[in-house]
């Protein structure tokens, strides 16, 4: 599709061309995404209750169901600018390799320190912590890629970053948090004695390699027990996707520069952060009857939220101290296997890309760690980037999806996420390459036992 202009390799935007507005995909879906509820009353949460916890304006963001496009302030704007506009690649080296007839584009995240997508939203809500005056913030994070991003954009507005590390990534990971506390950020491995959530973990699970629902419950503990604190997330709140949109704003933007049309995108998903940002705008046309494309989330088939997990009321984290949420979830205390080391392994997904896909407005698929990192060492041998493990997922997809256009001759239009670099990653590349790597995929009665404490909420809030 498009016209016949030949495509650099590298498509870049002008500073001028940057978005200047963030855009909420939820002003154009039909269906809203269901309230977050209070556990206790089992009403819809209020701005004042989730101001104890969340920042004020980024409570104002995660409740706007209504307003389309929401400025970005001048000062996220210019520390923007610092990294972005990232490049569009055309994939030709890859194309070349597979001897296909699609053409593949990337949209590569990875050209900041952090190494991934997620300094577009931290750099937001640390903004948002500052301007309201408070002292710091604390967080959890599983790979690594949301600590580091938060403990930069912490240490360039001068707050205090608190990290609670997923215990298997702070023990397999030494570099990435090395980088967190470069930047000065205090990095826990959870779950921790620290907090009496991480005490009663550890107290029933001994031994255990922890999760996001586990570090989430002891950052949310935390904020709330320091005066001058609040808790923020790097991925799975609508106030994060909207964030990242300017991953899809910029995407579209180099798309039309040339004319470009594809017909498929492509991202991973864990919570939802970069697929949510990378799709939104183009979501946006086909729930707007615009246009039409093929959207796919791929997931970890050892963390398979959206493939086989339930459409319900959870629980955000493991101790159950957050709110409730309706999304696809594999039960707040469902922890992946140990051997996991491809990231995406949240339990549950965002709301608003929970509500899309049980709309059947996107699909998804669950791939297995060893394909996955079969395809990222074939993607870095020809186009010369090493890919985060999470990243990878996307590219497995794209891959497979070109090889079907090969059989077919089909000449679709690919776009994936790469949603950043996986040199901090090579304890896993180190696992895949000594063929020690296993695939793990949970059995229905793993499930079962994270179904069994999904909480009991009223059948007309269902």
């Amino acid at each position: 599709m498009g016209n016949s202009k030949e495509i650099p390799y590298k498509i870049y935007l002008e500073e001028s061309e940057m978005p200047k507005q963030w855009y909420n995909l939820r002003a154009d879906m039909k269906n809203k995404p269901a309230p977050l509820l209070n556990p206790g009353t089992m009403k819809p949460m209020t701005a004042e209750e989730l101001g104890q916890v969340f920042c004020k304006e980024l409570v104002d963001q995660e409740l706007d169901d209504t307003t389309p496009y929401i400025d970005i302030p001048q000062e996220i704007r210019d520390f923007y600018k610092m990294y972005r506009p990232s490049p569009l690649v055309r994939a030709y080296c890859l194309e070349k390799k597979l001897g296909t007839p699609a053409k593949i584009y990337y949209k590569f995240e990875g050209n900041n320190t952090s190494g991934s997508h997620k300094l577009n939203s931290a750099i937001a809500q640390a903004y948002y912590a500052k301007k309201q005056g408070l002292k710091g913030v604390t967080t959890e994070t599983g790979a690594g890629q949301w600590g580091t991003a938060l403990s930069m954009a912490c240490a360039y507005l001068d707050l205090d970053c608190q990290v609670y590390m997923v215990k298997c990534s702070y023990e397999q990971k030494p570099f990435r948090r090395e980088v967190m506390r470069t930047y000065g950020a205090s990095v826990t491995p959870s779950p921790s004695d620290t907090t009496e959530i991480g005490r009663k973990i550890l107290k029933e699970h001994p031994g255990t390699s922890g999760s996001l629902g586990c570090a989430i419950s002891e950052a949310v503990e935390r904020a709330t027990h320091q005066e001058g604190y609040r808790y923020v997330l790097g991925s799975v709140l609508n106030q994060v996707l909207l964030h990242q949109t300017v991953i899809g704003l910029e995407t579209k933007t180099a798309l039309d520069k040339y004319g470009i049309v594809p017909d498929m995108i492509i991202g991973c998903a864990g919570g939802g952060s970069n697929l949510g940002g990378l799709i939104s705008p183009f979501m946006g046309e086909k729930l707007r009857g615009e246009r039409d494309y093929q959207i796919i989330a791929v997931e970890p088939a050892s963390c398979p939220s959206f493939t086989r997990g339930k459409f319900a009321y959870d629980f955000c984290d493991t101790g159950m101290v957050t709110p409730l949420q309706k999304m696809y979830t594999l039960g707040s205390n469902f922890i992946p296997s140990a051997n996991h080391a491809g990231g995406l392994r949240y339990h549950g997904m965002s709301s608003v890309l929970s509500q899309l896909y049980h709309d059947g407005l996107m699909e998804a698929r669950a791939v297995e760690q060893t394909s996955v990192f079969a395809a990222a060492e074939e993607f870095a041998r020809v186009e010369g980037i090493l890919p985060a493990p999470e990243s990878a997922h996307a590219i497995k997809v794209a891959i497979d999806e070109a090889k079907k256009c090969k059989e077919t001759g089909e000449e679709k239009t690919i776009v994936f996420g790469l949603t950043g670099t996986g040199y901090f990653d090579m304890y896993a590349y180190e696992s895949f390459n000594n063929g020690k790597m296993s695939d793990y995929i949970p059995t229905e009665e793993d499930l079962e036992a994270g179904f069994a404490g999904l909480p009991k909420v009223p059948e007309d809030l269902m």
